[in-house]
Order: C-alpha cells, then structure tokens, then sequence
C-alpha cells in the first residue's frame, strides 16, 4: 500500500512520535478538558438551583427543582452539542478542519460567561436563559468532539494513533476532576467567608443569599481554559490528509507537514492527480458505494456510541442521586445548601479520582496493543456485569454498612467505561472513514452519542425515582433498582454491536478507509472481525 500512498501521508504514517504529537494533544485535549468541566459541572450545582429558586419560605424541605425544570437543565446542553456535532462535523469537511476549529472555542467561552449572568427575580426566567446559553454552549462543545478526533488522527502515525486520540479524548477525565475540585474550592470558601453552618438547624433553615454567587462562579470558570487555548488552536496548520486529499493540494500539504516534523517531504502533486481520479474515491455519504463499504461500519459506531452514552451519562449526572438513594450522602434537609454542593463534589471528584481519570489512561496505554475491538468488547462486558451486580441485590447495597462497597462497585462500572467504549467509540470514527467524510461521519457517530445522551438525561430522571417515595413532581420512577437493571441490558446490547465495528490497529487511515485500493471495498467486512474477536 505504502506505494500507492502519497510521500506525505506515508512519512506522517511512519513519523517518531516528536513535539508535534505532544502540542497537538494538548491543544486538542485542553478543548476536551473544557467539553468535560462544561457539561458536567451542572450535576454539581443542580440540587443548589432547586433550594435556591424552589424553595417555600419557613417550608419543612430544601427547594426541589421541578422534573421538567431539572430535566431541561441537565439536558438542554446535549440538544446542543448534538446539533453541533452534526453541523461542525459536516463543516469540518466541507471548509477544512483548521478554519472551523477556532469557532467552538469561542462558542464556549461566550456562552460559559452568559450562563452565569442568568439574572432575574423571576426563577422561570433564570432557568429559561440558563438553559438558552447551556444549549448553545453545547452547540460549541458538539463542534469539539469531530474535530479534535479528526484533526489527532490525521497528524497522528499508525503505530500509536490510537493512544494520541485516546490522549485527548482522556483529558474528559481532568475536566471531570477539576470540576468537581473547584467545586469544593468554591462552596468550601463561601461557607467559611460567611460562616454558614455545615447542618441545619432550628436558627437556620433558609438558604443564604450568597450561595446564588456559587453555581455562578463554578459555571463561568468553564470559559478559562477554552479562552487559553484559542491563540494556539488558530496556530496550528491544516491536517496534511485535508490538504491533500480533500484540497487537493499536496505541496503545501507537504510544507506544512516538513515545517512542523521538522523533514523535507516529497510534494507528490503528480502522483495525487492519479490518485483522486480513482473512481472509488469519489463517493460521497449517500451513495450506494458508501452504503456498500462503509455502511455496516457506520451503523456499529452509531450504535455503540448510542447504547454508551446512555449508560455513560445517566450514571454521571445523576451519581449524587444514587449516593443519597444508598445514604452515602446525607439528606438535603439536614445539610445547608453550600454544604450539600461540598458533599456531592467531593463524591464525584472521589469517583473521577479513583476510577474515571485512571480508565482513560488505561485505555491510552493499551489501545495500540490490544486494539480497539477487544477493549471496546471487554468495557461493555464488565460494565455489565457490574450493573447486575449492584441492581439484582440492590437493597442489601442500601444498608448503611454496605454503602463503601457499592460506592466501589459503582465506581468500577466507570473504570471500565473509560477503559472500554467510551475512548473507542470517539476514537474508532475518527480512522475508518474516508477524508472528505471522515469529521462528517465522526460528527454524525457522536451525534448519535449524544441522542442516547440525551435519553439517560432525562429518561434516568423520571426512571430512578421512587414511585413511592417521590418528590413532588416525580411520580412514575420505577426505582434506581429497576433503572440499574435497564443500564444493565443496555450495555449488554452494546458488547453485541460492537461485532460490526471493524479494527483499525496498526493500519494507515487510507489502507482503513480504502482510499489507496479500488478493490477495499470487500477487504474489511465482518469475517474480519471474528478473525480478531477469536485472537
């Protein structure tokens, strides 16, 4: 294949890992950082907004956030960020992956800011514009997720691709810490500045006017890190295999590349000529050529993402909830609100510390060895099991002697999560599709992503809840029993699609994508994976 392929996508398939490689991971993984701390700082302040613009003055509770309200506030970012996904990702391609990707950042760095000016006396109106610009400040991070993975797999060389993408994919996991840190940073300083009380009592039941400051602040600190990045990310030059496959335009494609690796790079603009005029290389997504080779592909990467993020979110959003069904954390009513914002953040961050963050970079360390089939295979099996394992002798986990272990168990479902398909499912999109529809079809894997996303926000909601022991507005829970047996079946069906993903371990992304061979299109069918589920 290698004399098929053009001089400057084979020298970056065979490149060292070099500086190149590190800077491009940082500038990509920092917008992932920001992605993670974005959607998922909104857990952490959910249950403030509720005791803040829901609470009945000298009532016996703490506010509870409406379950519509609660609803379209842990949901409304996915509606955006699945809408950008399927737009950036159509751009990416269509514009390049360079000129697009300073747009999402500063999507995100406006709207993280607006969504702390959210003012009024009205709690109608607050939630109303937070949800406006939490939507669009999805649309931004929806841009992220086909352009990183695109961009870090058309630098990348063959032989560690998988762990350059899986590095950047596994910044989510410092987004996730840092969240949950700084929001013990915040509710810990506040608390000590105006001396509220950690528990309430008789004198003092109402909740300050302070703690208004506090998911304010822990939602705006989301603009930081993306504004830092802007200046590097319109630094840094156009993907070689942009420039010369869908540009068409190899000489500059080879400067760009020789200026950053540092090597003189043949141009090959002959040779390109030859090769885009290869009718197997002019398909576009709906086409019976795309639906004939690719087509399988793109139903197991939608799928598997789908089938992972509803798990996936379900369990982070609403992992304080199930820590107060289990009584790892106290009952609201017995905490003042600033102290409940500390005692949910230090449990996420507890979890992220021990299992999250480690995943990740398990998944980074191994990928290249193993291969994304059997990690992606492996993820979704013990996630299952694990669910099954906490749902099927749920109410022995509910006993206050019991609750570490759950916590433990719960939190190896996470480990496994990120050592499993949630890195493969963002990084398997970004290698096996052709160029000029690779961010595309990456945008329209993610999207799909971000619908089971969107099912765990707001299906876990109502699911969880106790029928008998609700809160006003939820009703018709079936039990957070009941909802881990559902995730259970989820991941199960998930291990299942993950048979039509093909393996991309150690190939070039044209011998993947079959733009160097006009007869690819029956070189990577399903046999193929058996091949490598049997290894």
């Amino acid at each position: 294949m290698a004399g098929d392929q053009l001089q400057v996508l084979h020298a970056l398939d065979l490149a060292k890992t070099q500086w190149y490689h590190f800077t491009a991971i940082i500038i990509a993984g920092m917008g992932f950082f920001t992605d993670a701390y974005d959607l998922f700082c909104i857990s952490l302040v959910t249950k403030l907004l509720g005791r803040i613009y829901y609470h009945v003055e000298g009532g016996p509770n703490p506010g509870v956030l409406p379950a519509n309200v609660a609803a379209a506030v842990n949901g409304v970012a996915f509606c955006g960020t699945l809408t950008g996904q399927l737009f950036f990702g159509w751009l990416g391609d269509k514009m390049g992956r360079k000129k697009v990707y300073g747009m999402t950042l500063l999507i995100m760095v406006i709207c993280s800011i607006a969504s702390g000016l959210s003012f009024s006396d009205d709690p109608k109106a607050v939630m109303i514009t937070l949800c406006f610009f939490r939507f669009w400040l999805g649309f931004g991070i929806g841009g992220d997720y086909p352009l990183s993975a695109t961009i870090m797999s058309e630098y990348a060389n063959k032989k560690t691709r998988g762990a350059f993408i899986g590095a950047v994919f596994a910044m989510q996991g410092f987004g996730i810490l840092v969240g949950g840190v700084f929001a013990i940073i915040v509710s810990s300083s506040f608390r000590a500045k105006y001396n509220v009380p950690p528990y309430i009592n008789d004198e003092f039941r109402s909740t300050p006017h302070e703690a208004d400051y506090v998911w304010r602040i822990i939602l705006m600190f989301g603009a930081v890190p993306a504004a830092l990045t802007y200046y590097w990310r319109m630094k840094m030059p156009e993907t070689a295999r942009y420039t010369a496959l869908v540009a068409k335009n190899a000489e500059k494609a080879a400067t760009d590349m020789a200026r950053v690796m540092q090597v003189d790079i043949e141009a090959d603009q002959g040779k390109l000529e030859d090769f885009t005029e290869k009718e197997s290389n002019s398909f576009g997504l709906f086409t019976k050529e795309f639906l004939r080779r690719h087509g399988v592909h793109l139903l197991g990467t939608t799928t598997c993402w789908f089938l992972l993020d509803i798990a996936f979110y379900s369990q982070n959003l609403f992992q304080k909830d199930v820590f107060s069904a289990i009584g790892w954390i106290p009952k609201a009513n017995t905490m003042s609100a600033i102290e409940e914002v500390f005692r949910i953040a230090r449990a996420q961050t507890l979890i992220a510390l021990c299992s999250t963050v480690p995943g990740y970079w398990f998944t980074v360390a191994l990928i290249d060895r193993m291969g994304r089939f059997k990690i992606q295979l492996m993820g979704f099996t013990m996630m299952t099991i694990f669910m099954f394992a906490l749902a099927i002798p749920y109410h022995h986990w509910t006993q206050k002697e019991n609750n570490i272990g759950f916590v433990v168990m719960y939190s190896l479902t996470f480990f496994f999560a990120n050592f499993g398909p949630n890195a493969t499912t963002f990084i398997v999109p970004a290698e096996i599709f052709p160029a000029r529809l690779r961010s595309t079809c990456h945008g329209i894997s993610a999207a799909s992503g971000k619908l089971g996303a969107i099912v765990g926000a707001f299906g876990f909601l109502y699911l969880s809840q106790d029928k008998h022991k609700a809160e006003p507005g939820y009703s018709r829970g079936i039990g957070v029993k009941n909802t881990l047996i559902i995730l259970g079946v989820v991941n199960l069906l998930g291990a299942l699609c993950t048979l039509m993903v093909p393996e991309a371990k150690g190939k070039s992304l044209e011998e993947m994508s079959g733009e160097n061979d006009d007869d690819y299109g029956d070189a990577v069918k399903l046999e193929d994976v058996s091949k490598v589920a049997a290894d």
